[in-house]
């Protein structure tokens, strides 16, 4: 979920708990992880993130599954992070791999650890390479399973194959972290999707989701390919967090205000293609009032 800002800087925790009661309400979320990369994660800081974290749980806790993302490059930022969450009343814990700083396998096997043993919450494992600059090898993942709070893994390294064999020697729950392999996770074993589109199109992700557990795989397929323009819109074109906030101020809705630096607002002519793709995506985008020029 994104973090909504006020005109001045601020965090909008008002605009937070309306944006998590629509998510919930309207669009079919089960769950919110909040302070993730989408949220700009990086440059909220700690009191921050608890009280976000806070108004999104008094705001839909009683019905969503609330994550919160902990993960830093440093092992016991990330622990504090973590009791915090936990003490803040988060179900879970999403633990991206430390970034930057390059740590071996037996490194992120010690990270990754020491944060599932510092609370009782579950941890959700996000593999994402492409920004941490290190994998997590199927070796470590599957010594990772032996740990009874390392249950899931948010997979945004897209490697099919592997994550299957990984499945199939533990118990480990995959999740889709890259929204434009949703439907091929599900083929391959995945439980569902982390997804930034979802602010946009998340009732007709859940509807690919029930379809495709029903066995009307074609049903699923469809909605896939009826979405590529929204994907590609919002994942493929400029960064995630501003991609979804252009897409939220066009539907009107809580959260399309302002990014912190140094992410910046979408250009005018992204936002006007925007439109379009979510339009042809089927998105009902609200048309724009041009006011009348006095005469």
């Amino acid at each position: 979920m994104v973090t909504p800002f006020l005109p001045d800087g601020g965090v909008d925790y008002d605009g937070a708990a309306r944006l998590a009661t629509h998510l919930v309400d309207e669009r079919r979320h089960d769950g919110l992880v909040v302070n993730g990369t989408t949220g700009e994660s990086p440059t909220t800081g700690d009191a921050e993130k608890e009280r976000l974290l806070r108004a999104v749980i008094e705001a839909v806790g009683d019905r969503a599954v609330v994550i919160a993302g902990a993960g830093t490059n440093h092992t016991e930022h990330t622990l504090n992070l973590a009791r915090q969450a936990e003490a803040a009343g988060a179900q879970g814990l999403l633990v991206v791999t430390p970034y930057y700083n390059k740590p071996p396998q037996e490194g992120l096997l010690r990270h990754f650890t020491a944060v599932a043993d510092a609370t009782g919450l579950p941890s959700m494992l996000y593999d994402i390479p492409g920004r941490t600059g290190v994998p997590i090898h199927s070796e470590t993942l599957v010594r990772l399973a032996e740990h009874p709070r390392i249950i899931a893994v948010k997979d945004a390294k897209g490697d099919l194959f592997a994550a299957s064999q990984v499945m199939a020697e533990t118990d480990l729950v995959w999740y889709s972290g890259d929204d434009v392999l949703n439907l091929p996770w599900l083929s391959v074993g995945a439980a569902g999707f982390v997804s930034v589109v979802g602010h946009v199109v998340g009732t007709e992700l859940h509807e690919m989701i029930d379809a495709y557990r029903a066995g009307e795989q074609a049903r699923a397929l469809e909605i896939h390919r009826r979405l590529l323009p929204v994907v590609a819109a919002i994942m493929t074109r400029t960064q995630g967090a501003i991609a979804v906030k252009a897409a939220l101020n066009l539907l009107g809705l809580p959260g399309g205000g302002p990014l912190r630096a140094p992410l910046v607002e979408a250009p005018p002519e992204f936002a006007a293609r925007l439109r379009e793709d979510l339009t042809i995506g089927g998105v009902k985008v609200p048309e724009v009032t041009i006011p009348e020029v006095p005469r």
